[in-house]
């Protein structure tokens, strides 16, 4: 029943000399009063008690917060390479651990494989013969159940029993004392993780940095395999945006659909807890079936959900206690707040762009268009008094162009002047209206070229992406570059490298590159999402003359 070392052995003769025992009883209260880690305390308990009655096993089952299983299971006597063919510890839902969360009284057996309750070991298992079960309760409330096995020299006796008793009143005070300290340390952890995030929001840092910050300290601090964040999606569903994890992970980009239950629980702002997500039925993905105990919490302000927060386990991990999903829901509503201050911010953002915009379509209307009629106007006056014909042909010519830019100009104040409900579905529009809508912050106009059916032949899941694949190269240029010139170009006719048709966005600049060690979550953020579609994304060389800036290639099947 565990991965220490076996009990120690008392001296020959104390196990069963009272005037030895007493003196041993009480060291051993003493030892289990000191410390305050939980974990380590519950250790010394099992220790303790194999020592104290001579017991070759020994170990604490916890029991979780709905009382009909373990929660933790914390063993004692068994090496790690027993524990390792015993395989996945016991969960407290059947055999004789799991009649004693039932029924928690004391069980004293001399042959527990005798009892009707014991259904066998695991393969792996070492053989136990004798049995002794008591209760640990904290502050008047059934904590777990300690066990022992195998007492070394015969059956558990009574003053075995009594002395545990006392040893398991004992240690429900002090484990009570210890959940005390572990949950204040928990909140304070959890306090640290929400100002990170505030911090890394007010630092300025972009969307996908804060919902970085969000899932990586939601991941350690639940002490997680890995922390996962889903925004909502136009049909309902929620979709991945964000993943910390101790291990490789591709689930960035993959959308739970709407009918999921959990969708619903979550979009409905209802904390949602699974035992084992590997086996339960809800689970309409692969996005959790490689976990255990998941916890699922709802981004939640104000009655407005923003999305959800997923913190999994591995498949032998510990279930989530009451004090780490109290604190957790907590987190949630501060990463909530987060996340409604940074789409307040974009928001400002937005308006200060669609105020620059209005203010340059006014200013072309009123200023520009009426120079070049006026200028226009004079041509045709100077044309008409010519009296040379290779002068009026030029001033003709003249008076075309200035016609033509006049047109095109309008056409720009007609995209300057188009709402965000407006966006057009064809791609060479959307593709526009992303380099239109990143001038105003650049200070100059990318320049662009289409190639090939790009508004026939490319469909919309990957449109979609192709334009979030755009925003983000052009603002990773506009925010790290110092790009002076921007090349945009859209080609539907590109063949990827396994012979695939496909479509390929390249934008390059002149800008000054990606220094050794620089920031390349935007790079990172576009391969994952380009891997998501089946292509691959990567970036070289810009245009500059010198040699700098970067070229940032996106290429996807249709």
């Amino acid at each position: 029943m565990g991965a220490a070392g076996p009990a120690a052995r008392a001296p020959e003769g104390a196990a069963d000399d009272p005037a030895l025992r007493v003196p041993r009883l009480l060291e051993a209260v003493r030892s289990v009063g000191s410390g305050l880690e939980l974990h380590s305390k519950l250790d010394r308990i099992c220790e303790t008690a194999a020592e104290l009655t001579d017991a070759r096993y020994a170990a604490i089952g916890v029991v979780d917060a709905s009382g009909d299983g373990l929660a933790d299971f914390v063993p004692h006597g068994v090496d790690e390479e027993t524990a390792r063919r015993i395989g996945r510890r016991p969960d407290g839902h059947q055999g004789l651990l799991g009649a004693l969360i039932r029924d928690p009284d004391p069980v004293v057996l001399a042959d527990l494989t005798d009892d009707p309750r014991s259904c066998g070991f695991p393969a792996g298992h070492p053989p136990m013969r004798s049995f002794l079960g008591v209760p640990i309760r904290v502050q008047g409330e059934i904590f777990g159940n300690l066990y022992l096995a195998d007492k070394r020299g015969g059956p558990f006796g009574d003053e075995d029993l009594a002395m545990v008793k006392v040893l398991a009143t004992e240690a429900g005070i002090a484990i009570g004392h210890a959940r005390l300290y572990e949950a204040a340390k928990q909140r304070e952890r959890w306090i640290d993780g929400s100002v990170a995030v505030t911090t890394a929001l007010l630092a300025g840092g972009d969307a996908e940095d804060v919902l970085g910050t969000v899932a990586e300290q939601a991941r350690r601090l639940s002490g997680s395999a890995a922390g996962i964040v889903l925004l909502p999606t136009e049909d309902g569903g929620l979709e991945v945006v964000a993943v910390a994890s101790d291990r490789p992970s591709d689930v960035l980009g993959v959308v739970v659909p709407p009918e999921s239950e959990l969708v619903g629980e979550l979009r409905e702002g209802n904390p949602v807890f699974l035992a084992d997500a590997s086996a339960d039925p809800r689970m309409r993905t692969e996005l959790t079936r490689a976990y255990g105990p998941v916890m699922m919490l709802p981004l939640e302000s104000d009655g407005r959900v923003l999305g959800a927060l997923l913190t999994p386990r591995s498949r032998d991990g510990r279930q989530f206690t009451g004090t780490e999903r109290s604190v957790a829901g907590q987190f949630a509503s501060q990463a909530a707040l987060a996340l409604i201050l940074a789409e307040t911010q974009r928001d400002r953002e937005r308006l200060a762009v669609y105020e620059d915009r209005d203010r340059i379509a006014r200013d072309l209307h009123d200023l520009v268009i009426q120079r070049l009629f006026a200028t226009g106007m004079t041509l045709e006056s100077a044309q008409r008094r010519s009296d040379v014909p290779e002068v009026r042909r030029g001033i003709g010519k003249a008076v075309d162009e200035l016609d033509v830019t006049i047109q095109e100009i309008r056409t720009a104040i007609f995209a300057l002047r188009q709402g965000p409900a407006e966006t057009p579905s064809v791609l060479s529009t959307r593709v526009l209206r992303e380099i239109n809508m990143a001038a105003v912050p650049l200070g100059f106009q990318p320049g662009h070229r289409f190639e090939g059916p790009v508004d026939t032949r490319v469909g919309e899941l990957t449109a979609k992406n192709l334009i979030a694949a755009l925003r983000e190269a052009l603002s990773n240029a506009f925010r790290h570059a110092g790009a002076s010139r921007i090349e945009v170009t859209v080609d539907a006719d590109a063949e990827l490298p396994d012979g695939r048709p496909g479509v390929r966005l390249e934008v390059a600049d002149d800008g000054v590159g990606i220094p050794e060690g620089g920031r390349r979550s935007g790079l990172r953020n576009l391969a994952r999402r380009a891997e998501s579609l089946g292509g691959a994304s990567w970036h070289g060389p810009g245009i500059g003359a010198d040699g700098g800036g970067t070229t940032v290639v996106w290429q996807v099947p249709h």
